[in-house]
């Protein structure tokens, strides 16, 4: 490729003093600064709310006339040539964390593959949590100046838009992505040709456009199949996220790890590791047998070469919710393939073969991902001990403590997820360079230099907005027509922001157990409509389209909400998205989680919640069992492991009541100070940030993951290269 042409699809009428405008819009830099979303905001609230905090649509709808009267005014003038002033030395500062700490590696690169990525509510190629990490996880990257370029899907409808009816069932509504309206650029030859890869199915070939995002320093590099040279079925692989169709989704998975390799390699990129996170991206590992096979290597070479440059991260803890293809399959979509390789059938599928539990013989992707990677982890303590047991079979003569996975616990990236106001008192009161020391320990000591009064007053701010916000909504659905008046009820609008308020906000799976709350309704009416001490809970999050059992759960806890028993105290926000899930953990006082242990790989949700003094009420699972000390938050239940299910629950479920009753709800409300602070409550608000903010921050997580996998992986490959 002689030269590519980047071309920004989109247009503004900007008057020449204010054109840096543009540039801004189209890097996602600003989604973490939140001086910036201000600066947005206070050129047009109304637009900006309109525009679903959408840069590219809002300027796009500003008038004319309204940027004459802005380059007038000297105050937003002076703000703006703070912005870019601060985004031309984010873009071009000379040294950063990765080049003070690793010099050498300034012509390496690091390749993220990933299946989706949680970067704004107005992008949505993202269903939950692991693309939420994922998003974190290029932000950080970006943040420390690592190396790194990431390849990933543009989907034509992203994930769905939820509405739940008034018997409490899901509808899922498909919307499409204007193109033209995000900040994606559109990648030409120099015939001003749609650049494109090809990856060969059975019988023809199927080709994708090639867009680039850019997140910070961090480029994205996104494929798309809806182009004229392919027929109307694989025209749509590149349609929504998460198909169930087996051909479908095994035809995604070959698009996103070898025509995102392929991508890469167009675009001029030779990148040194690979990181799969998760197995989605697993057959990427294929194509560079393949490519090093047709360079002369022989089978055993590149499988050293490849194993040795390669990073596989697992978030599933059960091998039911890990991707597994029938054998069938595999000889349909690879049959030309093994022969590439200089290998049998049978020797290929040995690559990632497994037993399923409906018998015979499949293809497990996280399986060829693990015997292709020499660097693997889960995403918490407990989860690299669970996927030690679980995978322990593919490692034949090592014990349990000999399977090479490691743990890396997730993080959240701070600038992201913390409320503006609260970030604020941090440069006033831990350091006026804090989001520099962010993983410092002994830095977020000083948070209890903050006075009570001025702590409480911003929680007071957050609870306040939130329940603005569930207000403003309830209003537009009414105004919208279509709710009935209970649904309006439902939606929050009779929440006071004085009471106790507790938060569940996830994706709706069984193991989940969000209706663990009602196993003992009489009992929870009593809590909940208590005269003197009530408790609100505020339930969102969507369940997968196909998932029936979800769906089912969401039907159950909606009729719980609608319930006249529960005085309105009761909520689910239906159509959960970033920008809500912002306003509840920096809204709440409390965040409840449920899952059955040890089902939860991680989560991520209580430590943003925690960064905004939102303290867990949870089970001992994922990053909790690790982060709990006993007086920064509350357990649920123990650390036993239960076959009984039911008795699970039973145990769980007399825990989460008891401790609601004598000590949530108590020291909330009770032991106020004269001028009515609840003094024990913000201490242990305190203690949550000291103990969680760097332990669970994306800035620990990254440099974790430089330090104890990229770096030697990086060092692999260098001496690999040196030895040739």
């Amino acid at each position: 490729m002689n030269k590519i042409i980047r071309e920004m699809p989109n247009s503004f009428d900007l008057p020449y003093r204010i054109k840096r405008l543009a540039d801004i819009a189209h890097n996602l830099w600003w989604v973490w600064n939140p001086e910036v979303s201000k600066m947005f905001r206070e050129m047009d609230t109304v637009g900006w709310e309109a525009s679903n905090h959408n840069p590219i649509v809002f300027l796009r709808n500003i008038p004319r006339e309204s940027y004459e009267t802005m380059i007038r005014d000297r105050y937003f003038l002076e703000r703006y040539d703070r912005t870019v002033r601060e985004f031309d030395a984010y873009m071009k500062a000379p040294e950063t964390w990765t080049t003070q700490k690793y010099p050498q590696l300034t012509n390496e690169e690091i390749a993220y593959f990933s299946f989706e990525y949680g970067l704004h509510e107005s992008l949505m190629v993202y269903a939950g949590g692991l693309g939420v990490l994922s998003g974190d996880h290029l932000k950080e990257a970006s943040d420390l100046g690592l190396p790194l370029t990431a390849v990933g899907f543009i989907y034509t409808y992203g994930y769905f838009s939820q509405r739940i009816t008034e018997d409490g069932w899901q509808e899922a509504r498909n919307v499409q992505i204007e193109f033209n309206d995000i900040p994606v650029i559109a990648l030409y030859d120099e015939n001003h040709e749609p650049l494109k890869i090809s990856v060969d199915l059975p019988g023809r070939k199927v080709w994708a456009r090639l867009y680039e995002l850019q997140v910070g320093r961090v480029k994205l590099i996104l494929l798309n199949t809806n182009v004229p040279e392919n027929n109307p079925q694989d025209a749509q692989l590149t349609d929504r996220l998460y198909i169930s169709d087996l051909e479908l989704r095994i035809s995604q998975e070959i698009l996103l790890g070898i025509g995102g390799m392929r991508a890469l390699q167009m675009l001029g990129h030779n990148p040194t590791i690979y990181h799969m996170n998760e197995g989605h991206s697993a057959f990427l590992t294929l194509e560079r047998l393949r490519q090093l096979m047709a360079g002369g290597k022989t089978l055993d070479e590149a499988e050293r070469l490849v194993r040795r440059s390669s990073i596989f991260t697992t978030h599933t803890p059960v091998p039911a919710g890990n991707d597994v293809f029938p054998t069938w399959l595999i000889d349909k979509y690879f049959m030309n393939f093994w022969g590439e390789l200089g290998m049998t059938r049978d020797q290929f599928i040995d690559f990632a073969k497994i037993t399923p539990e409906w018998g015979g013989e499949a293809f497990s992707m996280p399986v060829l991902a693990l015997r292709l990677s020499e660097y693997a982890n889960g995403v918490s303590k407990l989860h690299g001990e669970v996927s030690r047991a679980m995978w322990q079979s593919i490692y034949p003569g090592k014990s349990l403590d000999e399977v090479p996975i490691t743990s890396i616990t997730n993080g959240v990236h701070t600038g992201t997820w913390l409320a503006r106001r609260l970030a604020r008192l941090y440069s006033r009161y831990l350091s006026s360079d804090w989001k520099d020391h962010i993983d410092d320990e002994e830095m977020w000591e000083k948070v209890y230099d903050i006075p009570d009064d001025e702590f409480w007053s911003v929680k007071l701010h957050l609870k306040r907005k939130l329940i603005a916000y569930m207000v403003a909504r309830a209003r537009q659905q009414w105004l919208n027509g279509g709710v009935h008046p209970v649904q309006t009820v439902a939606s929050g609008v009779l929440l006071d922001p004085y009471k106790l308020t507790i938060g569940f906000a996830r994706r709706f799976a069984t193991y989940k157990r969000a209706n663990l709350l009602f196993r003992y309704p009489e009992r929870l009416v009593r809590i909940i409509t208590d005269a003197r001490r009530p408790v609100q809970v505020v339930f969102a999050g969507k369940a997968h389209p196909a998932d029936e059992p979800g769906k089912l759960l969401i039907q159950e806890v909606y009729r719980s909400v609608k319930d006249a028993r529960y005085g309105g105290r009761l909520v689910f926000l239906d159509d959960y998205d970033m920008d809500m899930a912002r306003y509840l953990v920096q809204g709440v006082d409390v965040w409840l989680n449920t899952p059955r242990r040890p089902r939860e790989a991680s989560g991520t949700s209580g430590e943003k919640a925690a960064l905004n003094g939102t303290l867990n009420f949870s089970v001992l699972d994922g990053w909790w069992a690790e982060g709990y000390n006993g007086s920064n938050g509350w357990a649920i239940g123990s650390e036993t492991t239960y076959s009984d299910l039911n008795a699970q629950d039973e145990s769980d479920a007399q825990s989460l009541y008891n401790t609601l009753e004598n000590e949530i709800v108590p020291m909330f409300y009770n032991k106020r100070s004269a001028d009515n602070l609840p003094g024990e409550w913000i201490e242990r608000m305190k203690e949550c940030i000291r103990t969680i903010s760097p332990r669970f921050s994306m800035t620990r997580m990254v440099k974790e993951y430089m330090t104890e996998l990229y770096y030697p992986a990086l060092e692999n490959a260098r001496e690999d290269r040196e030895n040739v």
